[in-house]
């Protein structure tokens, strides 16, 4: 059963993040350059939000504010959820799902490690499901099973 951490080892444990006051242009430059859906927001260390493009097109966009005048704080949601490395896959695509978020920050010791999408969650999961497929061919067929 894969865990979060096992996602961090293979995607690497970068975590973006802006402070309350960075304007919303520069949130969306970062996630641009970066090629991100969201970026968590940190205030002195803690987390105090997540803001995603999804904030960015309801809060912003729709409601004709400026990006250029209007802080991440005043847009970014504030009630995150977060959840530990040695949390499994499944608890996490339970948790996205019931709590219909794309984003989970990993916590460990208080300090953020990392971060997990729902794009990591699903990749994870297909490689699992193919991985089982694969094995359930060659003991049908007889063949040995080759680890590669």
């Amino acid at each position: 059963m894969q865990t979060v951490r096992d996602i961090l080892q293979r995607k690497g444990a970068e975590v973006w993040s802006v402070s309350p006051d960075t304007t919303v242009l520069e949130v969306l430059e970062l996630m641009a350059e970066k090629n991100i859906g969201a970026v968590l927001v940190l205030d002195q260390d803690r987390v105090a939000g997540v803001l995603s493009e999804r904030d960015y097109a309801r809060k912003v966009a729709l409601q004709g504010r400026s990006s250029r005048d209007t802080a991440a704080r005043e847009i970014m949601s504030e009630r995150v959820v977060g959840v530990e490395p040695q949390q499994t896959v499944e608890e996490c695509m339970a948790l996205m799902t019931e709590k219909r978020i794309r984003h989970l920050p990993v916590v460990e010791g208080g300090e953020v490690v990392g971060v997990v999408s729902i794009g990591d969650i699903v990749k994870t999961i297909i490689s699992e499901q193919e991985f089982l497929i694969e094995q359930l061919e060659h003991y049908i067929t007889g063949t040995p099973y080759r680890l590669e």
